[in-house]
């Protein structure tokens, strides 16, 4: 392709509603335009880039036992009230009337679409396992859309759907999508691993995520892995082990009100009563689906989110505001504590429950009660896990220690069970006659996510630094002058045996400066690129040069091609 001939509209600027590199250099590079909130056009450079990551997509996938489909985005809503995901998934689904009146959601995922064709059509166990999968647009309508691609409201995505008769032929189908997970990522240039994650609003037993090791601002998840490398999971899933000494004292004193001015935080109450954080019990009020609910945890740990609220079992959570705080203890924010809350559900986390003698909020504004205890001065609701795993616990099952990462999600793998086929009618006849639901999985990879996430990891100051499998072009060539006619029919010798090879090629034909010309193929990030100039054509060669690399190399014109393979091939 010749630069004249497509459209790359590179900026010479920063763009001021972009906060990641990847998202301005996708910008800079002419690659994406934001067309609203969230909503983008893929240009030439960024179609040819989704083409190439889909092709690999779609070759492991099918290598996977996965047969292509398309199903719509629009959905009746009447499937997703069936699941139940219609009044438990937020505002980020959205819904819609037709001219008919009738609700209707667009999908930003299709398993009740894709049960409710299998409850139509799957009848027998020799119709098992089946594997469908499809390369669509979803739309999501995010709170905060931002980042460009990484958290857009609409996208494009490679989501698949597995059916099997019995748990023995599940694992085989989860392991076999796992495997080729690894093998699209590896192929893409990048080296991810799997995390144990939560299931969220998609429910099943189990999920895991694939996740990109970062280490700019775009590491959305904290990955909490062992050194050994034998435990890895979300911060939002993670388990460990607590290493702080705790002294426990056997006798149980008396409670004691105390004064506490002007100390609200932990960090201020332990300095002004002079003991460990550990010493203290955090008293966290919050909304769940509109009811208020307390949350117990030591005071040198931090809460989870997401672990409370799988605990609750609620669809919305969110921190109680101060005029909610004040309506449930009488005293401002920074006062709360468990002994005299009435009426409400109050979680305490496993690390609470061991400790004695320790310290909350008194309800009342700038008090704190001593020798405060569980069991004798309040009673709990439920007992679980609710703290987020840090740096320097334990593992859960071993004693290797636990470090923290960032990461960006590309993928995600769920295990289903039988929550949609058995609410959305997909069952299936055994060998016996007998009715049973089909066994599922479902499968994500953000086909626009992941390009975007590579570059947080393959970038210099310059520009873009694309892996060669998923790169728009695998060369770009670039005659000095266009005014040159030796320079132009070198280039053009050059590009024939590229392009009859086989090899994607951008011809840079524009009449710009040299400085402008390499200044766009820094930025765009071609992996290779070929430049003929005077002094290579007194020796009848082309300067080539890896994109990643500052070394060049004088190649013979006839010997391009080859060269060029042979470079190709020790690039990632």
């Amino acid at each position: 392709m010749r630069w004249s001939q497509t459209y790359i509209p590179t900026l010479r600027e920063d763009q001021s509603d972009a906060e990641l590199v990847s998202h301005q250099l996708l910008l800079r590079g002419g690659y994406i335009r934001k067309l609203g909130a969230g909503i983008y056009l893929y240009l030439p450079l960024m179609q040819r880039v989704i083409e190439k990551f889909s092709r690999i997509v779609r070759e492991e996938m099918n290598r996977a036992g996965g047969l292509e489909i398309t199903m719509s985005v629009l959905c009746p809503a009447t499937l997703w009230q069936k699941s139940g995901r219609y009044d438990t998934v937020g505002k980020e689904q959205m819904r819609l009337k037709d001219r008919h009146e009738q609700d209707m959601v667009l999908c930003g995922t299709h398993e009740e679409t894709v049960t409710d064709l299998i409850a139509g059509e799957v009848r027998s166990y020799r119709q098992l396992p089946l594997n469908l999968y499809q390369i669509q647009v979803k739309f999501r309508d995010e709170i905060r859309p931002r980042f460009g691609l990484m958290r857009g409201r609409e996208f494009i995505m490679k989501d698949a759907y597995t059916f099997d008769a019995d748990e023995e032929s599940f694992a085989v189908t989860y392991q076999k999508m796992v495997d080729a997970y690894f093998a699209v990522f590896n192929r893409a240039g990048l080296d991810v691993i799997k995390v144990e994650s939560d299931t969220g609003v998609m429910g099943g037993k189990a999920a895991h995520e694939f996740m990109l090791l970062v280490d700019t601002d775009a590491g959305e998840e904290t990955i909490i892995v062992s050194e050994d490398g034998k435990y890895a999971a979300n911060v939002e899933k993670a388990e460990f082990r607590d290493t702080a000494f705790i002294e426990v004292e056997p006798d149980l004193r008396d409670t004691e009100v105390v004064d506490t001015p002007g100390a609200a935080t932990i960090e201020e109450v332990s300095a002004f009563l002079r003991v460990q954080p550990t010493r203290l019990v955090k008293t966290l009020l919050y909304m769940a689906d509109g009811k208020p609910v307390a949350a117990l945890v030591r005071g040198d740990r931090e809460l989870s989110d997401v672990k409370l609220k799988n605990a609750l079992k609620c669809n919305e959570l969110e921190m109680a505001n101060e005029a909610q705080v004040l309506d449930i203890t009488s005293a401002p924010v920074g006062f709360a504590g468990p002994i005299g809350l009435k009426n409400i559900p109050i979680i305490v986390d496993p690390l609470v429950e061991k400790l004695t003698n320790f310290i909350t909020g008194a309800n009342q504004k700038e008090k704190h009660i001593l020798n405060v205890n569980l069991g004798r001065d309040f009673k709990a609701t439920r007992v679980v896990d609710i703290t987020e795993a840090c740096a320097g616990d334990l593992a859960p099952h071993h004693d290797s220690k636990l470090i923290a990462k960032s990461g960006i999600e590309v993928g995600n793998t769920f295990m289903l069970g039988t929550k949609y086929s058995t609410t959305l009618g997909a069952t299936f006849l055994d060998a016996d006659g007998k009715e049973h639901p089909c066994i599922m999985g479902s499968y994500g990879i953000g086909i626009t996510r992941t390009p975007q996430a590579a570059l947080e990891r393959y970038h210099d100051e310059k520009g873009i630094i694309w892996p060669k499998s998923i790169a728009p072009y695998l060369v770009e060539l670039i005659p000095i002058s266009m005014e040159n006619e030796n320079h132009v029919a070198a280039a053009q010798k050059v590009y024939d045996a590229l392009n009859d090879a086989g090899i994607d090629v951008l011809w840079d034909d524009r009449d710009e400066r040299p400085g402008v010309k390499f200044n766009d193929a820094d930025l765009v990030g071609i992996p290779i690129r070929l430049t003929i100039g005077d002094k290579s054509l007194k020796e009848n060669k082309v300067e080539m040069k890896a994109r990643a690399e500052s070394e060049i190399a004088l190649v013979p014109l006839d010997e391009v091609v080859p060269a060029v393979r042979k470079l190709a091939e020790r690039l990632k």
